[in-house]
């Protein structure tokens, strides 16, 4: 039997490692087409190579309005249509603000909020024109509550959780459906960890989730009845003490 998914159309951004790479497996082992946006062309390329089913890549910077307009229509031009948009890349800051260059506070909001903005800005009217679609962003438990280590982060994943639900509200009625995931510490480079033993301590410690627990998590959002729309989904280690 043919998995709900399969002849779908997908555009992740960020698929290049960590929690986009586990999103782009999923939905490859599902059966659906992607266009895959990452920073960085080799490992872009890698992930690209692992894909049974059809697949396209673009190499660009989310915060440019440009690469999501290309990756919609790279979507429709290829595939024939785009059914289901990930935003899902993101960076991380875990410091005072104050203390680290202006720069760099600048491209955490610009790739975290404005990134997300562009992608849902560049695949909502064709989901709007046809009555269906299906939006998940990737969003953070720092967006539902304070974490006193990274203001900055919190600071843009509350944006993202206002932007996704006033969204929502605008387009309910259409047929589109957007919600958001929001993990806790979630064990990949992105969070500073590589090393598999680390995770495998971690996991069995219950104090991290792995990049395919929150693919899993996103799957079962795509896949509930169109009358239903998770609209947050918030998942934690168990013993993540928050």
């Amino acid at each position: 039997m043919s998995h709900p998914l399969a002849g779908s159309v997908a555009v992740v951004t960020g698929a290049s490692s960590g929690i986009g790479r586990s999103y782009a497996q999923a939905l490859d082992a599902c059966g659906v087409s992607q266009v895959l946006l990452g920073r960085n062309a080799e490992r872009l390329a890698a992930v690209a190579d692992t894909m049974t089913s059809p697949v396209r890549t673009l190499v660009g910077d989310i915060a440019d309005p440009a690469l999501s307009r290309e990756a919609v229509a790279l979507a429709e031009s290829e595939f024939g249509r785009l059914d289901i948009l990930l935003p899902n890349a993101g960076l991380y800051l875990p410091d005072k603000g104050w203390t680290v260059p202006a720069e760099r506070v600048h491209e955490l909001v610009t790739t975290n909020v404005a990134g997300v903005m562009h992608a849902i800005h560049a695949a909502l009217p064709g989901f709007l024109q046809r009555g269906a679609g299906d939006i998940v962003v990737t969003s953070s438990v720092s967006g539902h509550q304070v974490i006193s280590w990274e203001p900055v982060y919190t600071a843009t994943k509350h944006a993202v959780q206002a932007f996704v639900h006033a969204t929502r509200q605008q387009i309910v009625g259409s047929g589109v459906r957007i919600g958001a995931v929001a993990p806790g510490i979630v064990l990949n480079p992105l969070w500073g960890v590589a090393d598999d033993a680390k995770v495998d301590q971690q996991i069995a410690a219950a104090s991290g989730i792995r990049s395919t627990d929150v693919a899993d998590a996103v799957l079962f959002m795509l896949t509930t009845p169109r009358h239903v729309t998770i609209r947050d989904l918030v998942m934690i280690p168990t013993n993540q003490d928050i």
